[in-house]
């Protein structure tokens, strides 16, 4: 079998193309990711990732989706129900705290029911990012809430909820995106807060859950830490925060590449994140170009950063016997609204 790259990809529509087929079976990536550009009905999303694991002889090849609920969930009725945003979990939260906690492991329980169905078996949740006031409307009601509290016993709930499932976690944007004043997605945003303030409010919840299998990283400057660099691609931040700070030694994957918060080209976007210290390469948008450029630079997974692959999988090789119908009525009991 060929060796694994360290790196996750996205393809450009809702099947493989040859040239595709061919570049997958030839670099070989860790896994890969889908948008809603590649969901259309049931038996083509199967067949979608089915093709994607045979590209690359893996039957246990991880398919990730962004699957949080609100304005972020790639698959919609009649795929999957239409879940609140994160931050309608807060407000039940804050009223009662027990409520709220099992809301959002129901939520996360049931999100791992819908995406086992396609074959999906990792998802970009849960959001640990703090908002302040005044920041981008990127995070928003994305986010559990605004204090940490609050994002550590949901961000835990909902964690613990897809790995009962059987679907792996991924816990997003280490160390910390709810101060960013801009979208990352367009621009590469500057935060100048201390270090004092980042430890105590940014950092908190992914050092309380610095034991999860999987995190992404953030396209934030900390100032504070490394003005020059994008956490992304800053070894300090790397090293001295998410690493030594948070103490993480989970795999660490980065935000998308095709976003515009990071400058240079693929292949160099792609050299500076391994050399940094994250362990995958992520490139979403699949324009094959890019994908190329990424593959140029990106190197085989190995020593820690192939030990820590192999643990992440660990998390989602048993999963519970939940009963699916209770589960939703459960869940309905406490948002009638989802539909």
């Amino acid at each position: 079998m060929t060796e694994s790259k360290s790196m996750i990809l996205g393809c450009a529509g809702k099947s493989l193309t040859r040239d595709e087929i061919r570049f997958y079976r030839n670099e070989c990536p860790w896994g890969f990711i889908l948008f809603a550009r590649n969901i259309g009905e049931t038996e083509q999303i199967r067949d979608l990732v089915a093709a994607m694991r045979d590209c690359v002889g893996r039957a246990d090849a991880p398919v990730f989706v962004d699957q949080e609920g609100g304005r972020v969930q790639r698959l919609r009725p009649p795929l999957a129900p239409n879940y609140p945003a994160a931050g309608a979990l807060g407000v039940l939260w804050r009223d009662d705290h027990d409520a709220g906690t099992r809301a959002a492991w129901l939520m996360a329980r049931l999100h791992a029911f819908d995406l086992l169905r396609y074959g999906i078996t990792a998802d970009c949740l849960p959001v640990l990012d703090v908002p302040i006031e005044g920041a981008s409307d990127v995070i928003g009601a994305r986010a559990y809430g605004k204090e940490p509290r609050a994002v550590i016993e949901l961000g835990r709930a909902a964690a613990e909820g897809l790995i009962a499932g059987g679907v792996l976690p991924v816990m997003k944007h280490i160390p910390g995106h709810g101060r960013a004043f801009a979208d990352t997605h367009f621009e590469l945003p500057t935060v100048d807060a201390s270090i004092g303030d980042l430890q105590r409010h940014d950092f908190a919840p992914f050092r309380e859950l610095n034991h999860l299998p999987m995190a992404m990283t953030a396209h934030v400057v900390y100032s504070a830490i490394d003005p020059k660099n994008p956490a992304t691609t800053s070894g300090k931040v790397i090293e001295k925060i998410i690493r030594g700070e948070i103490g993480f030694d989970g795999l660490l994957m980065s935000d998308d590449t095709s976003m515009k918060a990071l400058s240079g080209d693929f292949p160099s976007k792609a050299a500076a994140i391994l050399a940094a210290g994250c362990d995958l390469v992520l490139h979403c948008n699949g324009v094959f170009e890019e994908m190329a450029g990424i593959a140029s630079r990106t190197t085989g997974l190995e020593g820690k950063s192939f030990e820590r692959a192999e643990r992440a999988l660990t998390y989602i090789r048993n999963r519970d016997v939940a009963d699916e119908t209770e589960i939703r009525a459960e869940f309905a009991s406490y948002f009638d609204a989802v539909a």
